[in-house]
């Protein structure tokens, strides 16, 4: 006959016998005689696991299950337990986790159900975390419960983009990553962000392009033979513009003003709306375009109910044609900036038209204005000589 209570040990546990099938009860339970609560449950087919019994402080008694055996062994379950006794004695309910655990969604659930919805709301950079999820992050995570993704598993990923593509690249995952676990904390989905404490890669060279006049010559010459005019028109607005890829792309009908020469951008990087100052030709460009009158975006996707996707590979083309290698879509930006620096513009005006919230984000721009420095610079010098020479020569 075997004891009811006894001292758990791997080797007793292991040589329970199955479960009388002929029993009223579903299964045989035996209690540990070193942890209160502690008990061994073995069924009909012999199948062994451990659960924790107890008394919350209203009287109501409950159950919650450890784990099976041999996956979790007694010291372990005898560990749990003690875990569980601790919660019980602060007032707790330890099967408030276990339920917690049981509706833990994983990575793609969370993302879908959760995040994203909440994400397209709230971020302006929606679009580029989607593409970064779906590509990238849900293939590696998916499948994963958010409790069982670790601090290691985040750093693995980190180092594989940066292999794959570049430190940057690498920390623009990591700081998504953060956000996403960041926000599970703050919905108490899990207690803890793993991508917490990790640091970036140092990001040693800030990648900086201008188009010279004879590559925007060829540019524009290749753009008169792309198929998607949408792409083109979109392509050649950010570098009259000096916008953000998204911005532009999210751009609506309802926000250009055409008679003002306005256009005004609801939601920026910056966190706060501004208008855009249209020239001539953008004016005139944006008017010629079909959307005009048709659709509420100025550059709609097939469908004309969603905006243009991202235009990298019209963009692609384009380069191909024009022979002009190592430009990225942001250069536009860039090359925008550094001809409006050579055009006269101030630091100070660059960054009203950039939209950078600080100054110090402009100055990636301050070598381009060291001519201009310099002439301004001499006329000052050329004053104060022609002030003294005159001075001198009223003295004689």
């Amino acid at each position: 006959m075997t004891l009811k209570k006894f001292v758990f040990t791997d080797r007793l546990i292991k040589q329970l016998p199955s479960h009388d099938p002929s029993s009223a009860s579903r299964s045989a339970e035996y209690s540990d005689a070193t942890v209160i609560g502690l008990r061994a449950v073995v069924g009909t087919n012999g199948n062994k696991s451990f659960a924790f019994r107890y008394q919350l402080v209203g009287g109501r008694k409950r159950c919650a299950r450890i784990g099976t055996f041999p996956a979790i062994l007694v010291s372990e379950a005898r560990k749990i337990a003690l875990e569980m006794r601790a919660v019980v004695d602060r007032g707790g309910d330890p099967q408030d986790r276990v339920d917690r655990m049981k509706a833990m969604p994983t990575f793609a659930e969370f993302w879908d159900g959760e995040y994203a919805p909440y994400a397209a709301q709230a971020k302006k950079s929606f679009r580029n975390d989607e593409s970064k999820v779906r590509i990238h992050l849900k293939p590696r995570f998916g499948s994963l419960r958010l409790c069982d993704i670790g601090v290691r598993d985040v750093q693995l990923h980190h180092a594989s983009m940066k292999a794959s593509h570049t430190a940057a690249t690498a920390n623009r995952h990591l700081a998504l990553l953060s956000a996403i676990f960041r926000k599970a904390v703050e919905w108490e989905r899990i207690d803890k962000n793993p991508a917490a404490g990790i640091k970036p890669f140092r990001e040693l060279n800030q990648h900086q392009r201008f188009l010279t006049s004879d590559e925007i010559a060829r540019i524009f010459q290749a753009m008169d033979g792309e198929a998607n005019k949408t792409a083109v028109a979109a392509l050649k607005l950010l570098l009259l513009t000096g916008t953000r890829r998204e911005e532009a792309l999210q751009a609506r009908w309802e926000h250009v003003d055409l008679d003002a020469g306005q256009w005004w951008l609801p939601i920026t990087k910056a966190g706060r709306g501004r208008y855009v100052a249209l020239s001539e030709v953008v004016k005139d460009l944006l008017a010629s375009l079909p959307s005009r009158g048709k659709s509420s975006w100025v550059f709609p996707g097939r469908d004309g109910d969603k905006p243009l996707n991202n235009p990298r590979k019209a963009f692609g083309r384009i380069l191909d044609s024009a022979g002009v290698e190592h430009l990225r879509i942001h250069d536009l930006r860039h090359s925008f900036a550094s001809l409006a620096v050579n055009a006269g513009a101030t630091l100070y005006q660059v960054q009203g038209l950039l939209g950078h919230s600080s100054a110090q984000m402009t100055q990636r721009y301050a070598h381009l204005a060291d001519s201009g420095l310099r002439r301004a610079s001499q006329a000052v010098a050329d004053f104060v000589t022609a002030a003294v020479n005159q001075a001198a020569r009223t003295d004689e």
